[in-house]
C-alpha cells in the first residue's frame, strides 16, 4: 500500500520509516513545513530528512517553500491555538498532495514526539483526510522515540532544539533564561 508520509525533520522519521516499511507500507515522504523559523533551520532539518531518506532508500516527492510569513498571517492573531494551526496546515496540504498524487494513505513523523500533542495530531489528520478522500493512518510511534534520537545521534544528524515555529523558538530561550 503506498503511503505519503509527512516528515518535520529527520530524526523523527527514522522510526516511523522502520516501523512502516516493516508493515509493508511502500513509503515515499514529503517535507510540508512552512512554520520552522529561521531559514537555516529550516534547511537544516530538510538535509537531515534527505540523509535519512537517503540511507532507507525513501523518495522525497515534495519540499514546501520556507513560509514564516505565510505561517504568521494564517495564525490570524490566534497565537494561543498555533500548534493547532500548525498541525492542520501541514496534514491538509500533505492529504491534498497524497489524494493528487494516488497514495491511499497518509501519515506524519510528527506522531512519534512525545513533545507534540497526539489528540490534535490525529484530529486534523483524519479532518485532512476526510476534506481530500484519503486515509490518515493513526499511529503511536512514541515508543520508538529515544531509540530514534540515539540514532540520529550516531548518525552525526542535525538534532534541533525546539519544535520549529519562531513562537516555540522564543520558548526555549525564555525557558534558558529563568
Amino acid at each position: 500500500m503506498k503511503l505519503l508520509m509527512h516528515s518535520c525533520c529527520g530524526p523523527c522519521s527514522i522510526y516511523p520509516l522502520e516501523v512502516l516499511k516493516a508493515e509493508g507500507y511502500e513509503v515515499t515522504a514529503c517535507y510540508l513545513n512552512p512554520n520552522i523559523h529561521p531559514f537555516k533551520e529550516f534547511e537544516a532539518r530538510l538535509n537531515s530528512l534527505e540523509k535519512v531518506l537517503q540511507d532507507n532508500d525513501v523518495e522525497l516527492l515534495a519540499t514546501s517553500p520556507y513560509g514564516l510569513e505565510m505561517f504568521i498571517h494564517g495564525l490570524d492573531g490566534q497565537f494561543t491555538n498555533r500548534c493547532g494551526y500548525c498541525y492542520k496546515l501541514r496534514l491538509n496540504e500533505t492529504a491534498r498532495l497524497a489524494a493528487n498524487a494516488g497514495f491511499e494513505v497518509f501519515s506524519t513523523s510528527l506522531l512519534v514526539s512525545p513533545y507534540q500533542n497526539q489528540e490534535k495530531i490525529i484530529a486534523a489528520g483524519l479532518e485532512a483526510g476526510k476534506m481530500y478522500g484519503v486515509d490518515f493512518l493513526v499511529k503511536d510511534f512514541r515508543s520508538g522515540y529515544r531509540q530514534a534520537m540515539e540514532k540520529a545521534r550516531q548518525m552525526g544528524l542535525y538534532m534541533q532544539k525546539y519544535c520549529g515555529c519562531i513562537f516555540s523558538e522564543e520558548e526555549r530561550y525564555l525557558k534558558i533564561n529563568k
